[in-house]
């Protein structure tokens, strides 16, 4: 189970590192490449975005790499391939994150049933809450996967307290209000909504939107259980090339 790995994990570590990747983008090579640096580079959890046309809770960065890799022709089917290719090479627990349309074409229980098959663990749907998902969790449950979902700021207790309810392996914790990719302000406000995240469920937590050098990754240590690093690997990429994602990781560690 999701939850036991991280358990283990964090008998090694003050807090892990999960990594976001779109698959496709640049293209499927380089998508493997970049995966493989990170995990090289000590990564411990990674997410695989499934492009989709419109990814709401993405911002520009994230947005535009979904964009550019559907452009390219990338698919759904070929993203399963490509994370089966990625979940037997390597040893570390990978994650779907993509939005709802996705599942509902391709059929909820078919999804989930080639997600187990192919060694996935789990998968972050951010447009589909849990009333209006109950054929996803069930599928869920039976593939014996982990469904995530996230807190904001803005959740109340008893919201907070429902979501944990119908989540497996971690919550995530949006740091702030918005997109991916923006500016995040790791200060008291943060620990103080992260202490009551805490208070609200016995799950792991893991906080991104923001998390973008060392000193992120720092702040969060005692407060969460994993960092997630989305936005500012991409962003490296673009501006950089591929071989810029292992060193930035490395940074990070």
């Amino acid at each position: 189970m999701l939850e036991n790995y991280i358990s283990e994990r964090l008998k090694k570590k003050d807090i892990l590192l999960m990594t976001h990747i779109v698959m496709g983008y640049p293209n499927f090579d380089d998508s493997m490449a970049i995966v493989e640096q990170m995990v090289e580079a000590g990564v411990d959890l990674m997410e695989l975005q499934i492009p989709f046309s419109e990814p709401m809770a993405d911002g520009p960065v994230i947005l535009g790499a979904n964009q550019k890799a559907l452009d390219r022709g990338a698919r759904v089917e070929r993203c399963f391939e490509f994370a089966e290719e990625a979940a037997a090479r390597f040893d570390i627990p990978f994650l779907f994150m993509t939005y709802y349309n996705i599942l509902f074409k391709y059929g909820v229980e078919k999804f989930a049933a080639r997600m187990a098959r192919i060694g996935i663990k789990g998968a972050i749907v951010p447009d589909l809450p849990p009333e209006e998902g109950k054929d996803y969790l069930a599928a869920m449950e039976r593939e014996g996967l982990a469904p995530i979902h996230i807190f904001s700021p803005t959740t109340t207790d008893r919201r907070m307290a429902f979501l944990s309810s119908q989540t497996r392996g971690f919550v995530y914790c949006m740091a702030r209000k918005g997109v991916t990719g923006k500016e995040t302000s790791f200060s008291s406000d943060l620990g103080d909504y992260l202490a009551r995240c805490r208070k609200m469920t016995e799950l792991p937590l893991a906080v991104g939107f923001g998390v973008k050098d060392r000193s992120d990754v720092e702040f969060l240590k005692g407060k969460a259980d994993i960092a997630v690093v989305g936005s500012q690997t991409i962003r490296l990429v673009d501006e950089e090339g591929i071989m810029a994602a292992g060193r930035f990781i490395k940074k990070l560690m």
